[in-house]
């Protein structure tokens, strides 16, 4: 069963780079067809699809964060990585890391699949900037 853990910093400052690391285990990044998604939960609002990278490197952002946000993988350590650059207290919120299925059985303009969808999910790190 495949297992997804957060980690960085809870607290960052405005206009820093937020720095999150999700660590995989029982199971590859690499692995086909699986998407690896950051997704973030502001206080009192919905679930926000931040971007993903593919099991074979590709990225994709949500196009709103798009000029924020950078994804990148280290498949040595089985690892992916998101930063967000230029955080304003509006990027508090509680990011997820987690495992989207769809490629397996979709296919066309990845925008980040249904959330509902996805099988496995992190336990979630809160962060917060200060102002």
């Amino acid at each position: 069963q495949v297992q997804l853990q957060e980690s960085g910093p809870g607290l960052v400052k405005a206009s820093q780079t937020l720095s999150l690391t999700c660590t995989v285990s029982g199971g590859s990044i690499t692995s086909k067809y699986y998407y690896w998604s950051w997704v973030r939960r502001p206080p009192g609002k919905g679930s926000e699809w931040m971007g993903a990278i593919s099991y074979d490197g590709n990225t994709y952002y949500d196009p709103s964060l798009k000029s924020r946000t950078s994804i990148s993988r280290d498949t040595s350590k089985n690892q992916f990585t998101l930063q967000l650059s230029s955080v304003t207290p509006e990027d508090t919120a509680v990011y997820y890391c987690a495992r989207d299925p769809s490629r397996f059985y979709t296919d066309g303009p990845y925008n980040g699949g249904i959330l509902a969808e996805y099988d496995s999910w992190g336990q979630g790190t809160q962060v917060t900037v200060s102002s």
